[in-house]
């Protein structure tokens, strides 16, 4: 193989969202089309909701690798997606037991799609076959294929942050997530701070014990919980950025750009970024360029209440910044909310002198990434980084850190990037770009595929084996 794993077998992929036709450039479903490209296999996802269902797969596409949805009713999607996935597991993961929905009905449809997925699975899955599920839609996939019987190995990814212990016991059923977890045979994770919490939330669970060798044993079953954190496609970013369309933005030739580019999402902490860009105007020198700061951030999950009330609070807060100092030939923040296209971006990122990536929770955040990637290095931007970014623990060290709820220090790192040197610049950037092209996107996907394929399938094997 060439990520250097042993696998005879299909690798079958589960995911919510799958491309339905070219696979773009870059990003997860980049990474997936690679794994499978390179494998051959399957690459499953959900398909658009209708009225009925049957436990049946239905092919998009074929080629190196094959493509299929499963089926989904409509108020099973209500209830899986926007329910129990975005209004329970989303917020409590993004620590916001606050914003909690609680409904049975909407976790009786997610055990149910879930429970589906995996009769699609377990009916095409081959015995050499290795499965790798995507994500905090489908939790409980694997724990149904034990049950059917399905003795393959199986891979979780967790894209988003892993909740603490305190966290976890706001969901009803805090219980069941170490059976969850223990019928995967690794657990990947974003950072070794979702790694602990995860280790807390099991240590809580009577039936999970800790192995010597750092791996886990609940009723039987061995399993690890590991840190595989996500890149890019660095390469192939960085040209896009060079050779994108340059965008008149009709500023002043020597006026910085500060960038933000985000889903639409109470976990963005965009708010809190909007109020530092505020304060940061209230005390600018006046012979200092007047800066723009353009948020990107197009709206996602209108169905849910809460992500109405953040659209409303940023947009609020847009509006009063601007007022308080906008002038007849400045309008200091620009709000896009709806799509721009990825090469419009890449060009954004390239000619931006500031981005910032400052979540309140974030499982990577791969925007950083894209910014690093898309600069010049002769030139290069400062990338200003929250704490609370998965990012922050690859990145840290030569990004600007902040604290979004810090308000006045957030204001004061923004005026620090737009007047730091080009000397510091360059050598932030260069300690950036190393990391962010190393530890690129197919080094993510074959460092998880080969430690799954190496995971040991019997409780007798995990206490000979040293993972």
């Amino acid at each position: 193989m060439a990520d250097g794993t042993a696998r005879s077998g299909r690798l079958i992929v589960v995911s919510n969202r799958i491309p339905k036709g070219d696979v773009p450039a870059g990003g997860l479903v980049f990474a997936i089309h690679e794994a499978l490209s390179r494998s051959g296999g399957l690459w499953i996802g959900a398909a658009k909701p209708g009225t009925t269902v049957e436990d049946k797969l239905t092919q998009i596409g074929s080629g190196a690798y094959d493509r299929a949805t499963f089926p989904i009713t409509k108020k099973e999607h209500r209830g899986h997606y926007l329910g129990y996935s975005n209004s329970v597991l989303w917020p409590l993961f993004h620590h916001r037991t606050d914003l909690l929905s609680l409904d049975s009905r909407d976790f009786d449809a997610y055990a149910a799609v879930n429970a589906r997925v995996a009769r699609i699975v377990a009916a095409t899955a081959e015995p050499e076959d290795v499965i790798w599920i995507q994500d905090y839609h489908f939790l409980m996939v694997a724990q149904e294929l034990r049950k059917l019987g399905v003795e393959n190995r199986i891979g979780l990814f967790l894209h988003i942050p892993f909740p603490n212990l305190s966290d976890a016991m706001a969901m009803p059923q805090v219980g069941q997530i170490g059976g969850w977890l223990a019928a995967h045979d690794l657990v990947g994770l974003q950072t070794s701070r979702d790694v602990t919490a995860a280790q807390d939330v099991l240590r809580s669970d009577p039936k999970a014990q800790i192995l010597n060798n750092g791996s886990w044993i609940r009723e039987g079953r061995v399993f690890s919980v590991r840190s595989f954190p996500i890149g890019i496609d660095a390469e192939n970013f960085a040209e896009t950025a060079a050779r994108a369309p340059v965008v008149d933005l009709q500023m002043a030739e020597d006026a910085p750009l500060l960038l933000g580019v985000d889903r639409l999402d109470y976990s963005k902490g965009l708010v809190h970024r909007f109020d530092a860009f505020g304060m940061y105007l209230q005390t600018r020198a006046p012979r200092d360029p007047r800066p723009t700061f353009l948020q990107i951030a197009p709206v996602s999950r209108e169905d849910v209440s809460a992500y109405q009330d953040i659209r409303e609070d940023l947009e609020r807060t847009a509006g009063s910044t601007n007022g308080a100092h906008a002038e007849l030939d400045w309008t200091p923040i620009r709000y896009i909310r709806h799509h721009v296209d990825r090469d419009v971006i890449a060009g954004l990122y390239r000619r931006a002198d500031v981005a910032l990536v400052t979540p309140l929770a974030d499982g990577m955040n791969l925007v950083a990434k894209e910014y690093v990637a898309a600069q010049d290095p002769e030139d290069p931007g400062v990338l200003i980084l929250s704490h609370f970014a998965g990012a922050a623990e690859q990145m840290g060290g030569a990004a600007l850190m902040v604290n979004p709820f810090d308000t006045r220090a957030f204001a004061q790192a923004i005026d620090r990037a737009i007047h730091m040197p080009l000397a510091e610049r360059r050598e932030r950037h260069a300690d950036l770009r190393d990391g962010v092209f190393r530890q690129d996107i197919r080094w993510w996907t074959e460092s998880f595929l080969s430690r799954l394929t190496q995971a040991p399938r019997t409780f007798e094997r995990g206490l000979r084996e040293r993972p």
